[in-house]
């Protein structure tokens, strides 16, 4: 079978432009302007799909974990939980944001992080659903997010081969519609920690699904290295400011980063071409200039028996390629030859 994967009108192949995904996340700092200015960023920077997150956080935590202090310069409260909550956007404002994305064409979905938060977003109709990599062996909740039947986007950070095929067995049971994504959990994550040759791992292992990336890497180019590999989801984090507030924010792509990124990597599938060999047609002029040509090296007379010396290789190559060379030693013209002329078998007896 061949691999595709469908998200909202898109479908996705290996032949696919690669489909590319703005993780917001928390990035827009609580405030609704903030995140409507990165949705129209991310749609301007050419990005298929804007993507947030959803935290019940009373579920989430522990109340120790709730109530554990969190005073830093990233920080918006004094307890984490106080903190999440914060950034924890509700129904009015999802609602504002869907609609506010749908105007301006550009996908919008979103990662739950618990089961109540599932529930909170099925009420929005959203085209997938995404899910951390830290819930990679969380598989109830993973079946929990595959019942609703939406398309399922899985980040693997963390995993081990064993905990993608479990995860894969749970969520194909209720969906078939599952994109894998290599991601290494560092923050930022260095090139020693990519490991993107996991993708081609999860081609060979996952052979009917499409492969992604989830790139935690500062710059833009091994994300086009995951798309070389195979990779047709392609998913970083997006800010308009790294210096903004926000343990994200530094290793995010800002708009300009973002539209280099998609402009490469729209460039990458046309570089890539069919993997025929050929001449191309605009090669053709430089070939005229470069290649070389079998031609007579001095005036020769018809009943010649060519010998080496008689045979010359000149620009342009528009005549006889070189590596006919052998052919023509000993064979006798049947016409008169000027310096610098063709030589051709047509003119051999």
């Amino acid at each position: 079978m061949s691999r595709k994967f469908n998200i909202g009108d898109v479908k996705i192949t290996q032949d696919s432009e690669c489909f590319v995904v703005a993780e917001i996340g928390a990035n827009h700092m609580g405030k609704i302007d903030i995140a409507e200015k990165m949705i129209l960023s991310a749609k301007e920077s050419g990005a298929n799909a804007v993507k947030f997150q959803k935290r019940n956080n009373q579920e989430l935590f522990t109340q120790e974990m709730f109530d554990m202090p969190y005073i830093n310069s990233n920080s918006f409260a004094e307890t984490y939980g106080e903190h999440r909550e914060y950034l924890e956007f509700g129904n009015e404002e999802y609602k504002h944001l869907i609609d506010f994305a749908r105007h301006h064409e550009i996908m919008f979905f979103a990662t739950p992080f618990d089961f109540q938060s599932v529930d909170f977003l099925e009420k929005f109709n959203l085209p997938a659903y995404k899910t951390a990599s830290a819930d990679i062996t969380n598989t109830p909740f993973l079946e929990y997010i595959a019942s609703t039947g939406r398309p399922m986007i899985v980040s693997t950070g963390g995993a081990s081969l064993d905990d993608v095929k479990r995860a894969y067995d749970k969520i194909s049971k209720y969906n078939n519609q599952l994109s894998i994504l290599q991601c290494s959990s560092v923050y930022p994550a260095e090139p020693s920690d990519m490991n993107l040759s996991v993708i081609n791992t999860y081609l060979a292992e996952f052979e009917n699904n499409i492969i992604g990336l989830s790139d935690h890497q500062s710059g833009i180019a091994l994300a086009l290295v995951g798309y070389v590999l195979g990779a047709r989801i392609i998913e970083k984090h997006f800010t308009l400011n790294r210096s903004m507030k926000g343990t994200d924010q530094p290793f995010s792509l800002e708009p300009i980063g973002l539209k280099k990124l998609i402009r490469d990597l729209h460039r990458s599938k046309l570089a890539m071409g069919t993997g025929e060999k050929k001449l191309l047609e605009n090669e053709k002029p430089a070939m005229f200039k470069l290649r070389k040509k079998l031609v007579a090296s001095k005036d020769l007379r018809e009943g010649t028996v060519l010998k080496k010396e008689d045979i010359a290789i000149k620009i342009p190559g528009d005549g006889t390629p070189p590596h006919e060379l052998d052919y023509f030693i000993g064979k006798k013209i049947n016409i008169a030859i000027s310096k610098d002329e063709d030589l051709n078998k047509n003119q051999i007896s």
